[in-house]
């Protein structure tokens, strides 16, 4: 059975009596145990809740550094990254410069060619168009030998980012990353890259600059879709000022009039009146990344940042088609890593970090790849590949226990070239005389941590039966979305359920239905549906094994069935016994 979490001690729960019971307990494990942070997490308030950006170290000098170089008419260049979140933060700040009047050019980094982060070819490159002034976004935050390059080639640069340094901060201009300094002065830490790029723009249009008056106040506001999406793609917590971006980002992007994203919708089959974070992070991410992992992340940006709708159109087709092509590459790694696992698994040789590649991998699919492993085998994974200029780079992700990656690739930096990310995820590069005993280097490195990292019991938010699962119960749970880290979908066990029917579907039919008797006479006839993905890679032999007319345990979420008509109540499966 599913042990059920804690119960809250009466001190808690008499600061959270305004709520039922259930309420108060979700609260609770949120960290939320007083009425003013209950109140501030449930009803998230734009004017209450959004920080003054002047608060951030650094801020003050670098918007009046931007809004200086607007005034002067110097060229500026935006270098973001090229994911879902240097993207979409290079897109709103290409928004912003546009209305501004600025002289400004956006440059996106070849994933293959240049790979992640500032360069100094770049740099070079942009000095002899004459740019002065370069703002990032989502990188810069390790690339202190560029950066200091950039001033002797007459170029300041601001640095907007959240990764975490290695040694010190990088000799720019201005470094704005609160996650970052240790002399840190705004009040929320976990930005992501877009979101601090996004407070950028509302400290420069406090400062002014000659023609803000014709840019309406609060117009930064529709830049909320970009910042939203990629606060939700990048896999921040939403919590705190997060929570209050993605939640406002969601209501923009439900009304935008960006035709890009119209069309990009409309090409993932997502309906953007009603989008969520789950069509954001399954649907609309995965399509923005495909443009650099498969191709040009150019693509991508155009197609946000177009306004042109027969451009916009081609270039969402373009996206669908590349995404298609990385599920089917990514596919093909995923399965030859899992043969060599299951070899190795066999004969009990399997480490306790999981480091693989091969030189024909295309780093940019490995952390898609590294997150299923991660997660499947329980342990941190790295995956290498070879980057087009043949350096060999790779992604990590830390899996369901606690490692810290960064401090465990820190542990083991005399095996790598060059490292960074958070505590969950991150990439890497090594030296290829240094791949064949990378396994090893991590495993020992693990193992010299403090602290033995171990996955915790899965844990229900509510025992509950079939019958319960009812509309009314997922409307009540809307007050706490957007979900996603820091905030997880509530999990609801089903203890001792009857199994009508056991399907499978999909091309490799590897995804998995089930139909759950409601044991109801309410219910005769309409059993609850209960799905999961790629479930003989989370539940392995227990597929084997389920049968109609047996009972089980089950944890799930719960969901609308947006594909049926109707859209009945369904389980998401999370776990099986």
């Amino acid at each position: 059975m599913f042990p059920l979490s804690k119960e809250l001690s009466p001190e808690i729960r008499e600061a959270l009596s305004a709520y039922d019971d259930f309420t108060a307990s979700l609260l609770a494990r949120r960290g939320l145990i007083s009425k003013e942070a209950a109140e501030a997490f449930l009803s998230p308030s734009y004017d209450e809740h959004i920080h003054d950006p002047m608060l951030m170290t650094d801020m003050p000098k670098a918007s009046k550094r931007l809004a200086e170089a607007i005034a002067n008419k110097e060229k500026i260049a935006v270098w973001s990254d090229y994911d879902c979140d240097g993207i979409p933060g290079g897109v709103l700040l290409h928004d912003f410069l546009k209305r501004a009047g600025a002289v400004f050019v956006n440059y996106i980094p070849h994933r293959h060619n240049e790979g992640y982060g500032v360069n100094i070819p770049g740099l070079e490159s942009l000095a002899r168009d004459g740019v002065t002034l370069v703002v990032t976004v989502d990188s810069g935050i390790v690339d202190n030998i560029p950066v200091a390059h950039a001033a002797t080639l007459g170029m300041d640069v601001i640095v907007t980012d959240h990764h975490l340094p290695q040694e010190s901060l990088p000799p720019a201009f201005a470094v704005l990353n609160p996650n970052a300094r240790p002399d840190e002065t705004y009040p929320y830490k976990s930005l992501c890259g877009a979101g601090v790029a996004w407070k950028l723009v509302c400290a420069t249009l406090a400062v002014g600059f000659p023609g803000r008056e014709e840019i309406p106040e609060g117009w930064e506001k529709w830049l909320l879709d970009m910042a939203g999406l990629s606060t939700i793609a990048d896999m921040v917590p939403l919590t705190g000022e997060n929570r209050v971006i993605a939640a406002y980002g969601l209501l923009v992007m439900r009304k935008s009039p960006r035709i890009g994203f119209q069309k990009l919708c409309k090409a993932a089959r997502v309906q953007q009146s009603k989008i969520t974070e789950d069509d954001v992070g399954f649907m609309i991410a995965p399509r923005i990344n495909a443009a650099s992992r498969m191709g040009d992340p150019r693509d991508a940006f155009l197609l946000l940042s177009t306004t042109d709708e027969t451009e916009a159109d081609m270039l969402a087709k373009k996206l669908e088609s590349l995404n298609r092509s990385r599920r089917a590459s990514a596919g093909a790694i995923t399965r030859a890593v899992h043969e060599r696992l299951e070899e190795r698994k066999a004969l009990g040789t399997l480490p306790a970090v999981i480091a693989l590649g091969d030189p024909d991998w295309r780093p940019g699919l490995l952390g898609l790849v590294a997150n299923g492993i991660a997660e499947e085998y329980g342990r941190p994974t790295f995956l290498w590949g070879r980057e087009g200029n043949d350096t060999i780079k790779g992604s990590c992700r830390s899996g369901p226990g606690k490692v810290h990656l960064l401090n465990l690739m820190t542990a083991a930096q005399d095996a790598l070239l060059e490292f960074g990310g958070h505590a969950a995820s991150g990439g890497f590069s090594v030296a290829p005389d240094a791949v064949f005993t990378l396994e090893e280097r991590l495993s020992e490195a693990l193992a010299s941590l403090p602290e033995e990292d171990k996955r915790e019991d899965e844990e229900a938010d509510q025992h509950i039966n079939p019958e319960q699962a009812t509309p009314a119960l997922l409307k009540s749970l809307e007050k706490f979305a957007p979900f996603g880290m820091g905030n997880p979908k509530p999990t609801f066990a089903f203890h001792d359920v009857r199994i009508e029917s056991v399907a499978w579907f999909g091309k490799a039919e590897e995804h998995l239905r089930l139909r759950i008797g409601r044991g109801h006479e309410e219910f005769p006839d309409t059993p609850l549906e209960a799905i999961t993905f790629y479930a003989r890679r989370e539940f392995g032999d227990m597929c084997d094994r389920l049968t109609p007319g047996m009972n089980l345990h089950v944890l799930a979420h719960l969901e609308r069935d947006q594909f049926t008509r109707g859209q009945p109540i369904r389980l998401r499966i999370v776990s099986l016994r």
